[in-house]
């Protein structure tokens, strides 16, 4: 089965894989390597224009939505 995820809010549309994407971005910007990263919770919060990650179930880190 194939998914896709969209969050609409405010005339904005966010898809998944570029969400994904972008704490991806964080976790290796940070010296770490994609292997390492056995799990990825993401957490949408539109009001804030803001997605919280953890990483692993322990590493937090967050980003802006554009």
């Amino acid at each position: 089965m194939k998914s896709t995820l969209y969050i609409e809010y405010q005339e904005k549309q966010l898809d998944e894989k570029d969400l994904v994407a972008k704490a991806k971005k964080i976790w290796t910007d940070k010296g770490k390597k994609v292997s390492e990263l056995s799990s990825l919770q993401l957490y949408v919060k539109p009001e804030e224009n803001t997605v919280y990650c953890v990483f692993n179930d322990d590493e937090k880190g967050e980003f802006y939505l554009d």
